[in-house]
């Protein structure tokens, strides 16, 4: 099944202080159908997810003030079953190691391609629909 048909109704959420990435991923997924709010701080995010739910969040792991992993520490309880990926230059042991005990689902490196942001989450997605049938 096509990536974007499987997002109609997700909303995405977005969290990275790069203005020409966030603009260039917020046009992509519009272009596509797609509901994504795109913010450049992760305690914009933290505000978001208090008013509204996401079904699948990307996030850059350097941002000005609270970082990628501790926004994705804050978030666990609030959206455990979202879909988390932390995009980053910064990946090393120490990172793979925190960000899979915060609930990230995958690490996607700086520099990226938007093939590689849609392969990771549609393998996510498909992972997450055959949990869930695995489960009922």
């Amino acid at each position: 099944m096509d990536l974007f048909c499987r997002l109609k109704g997700k909303k995405i959420l977005l969290v990275e202080d790069d203005e020409w990435i966030r603009d260039s991923l917020t046009l992509y997924f519009d272009t596509e159908g797609c509901q994504i709010v795109a913010v450049e701080t992760a305690e914009e995010g933290l505000e978001l997810l208090k008013q509204q739910d996401y079904d699948i969040i990307l996030l850059d792991y350097k941002l000005p003030g609270m970082d990628g992993l501790t926004f994705s520490r804050k978030i666990q309880k609030i959206r455990p079953n979202a879909i988390k990926i932390l995009i980053t230059a910064y990946k090393n042991k120490k990172v793979v190691s925190e960000a899979v005990n915060v609930g990230i689902q995958d690490l996607i490196d700086k520099p990226f391609t938007i093939k590689t942001i849609e392969d990771s989450i549609s393998r996510l997605i498909q992972r997450n629909e055959k949990k869930k049938q695995k489960s009922s």
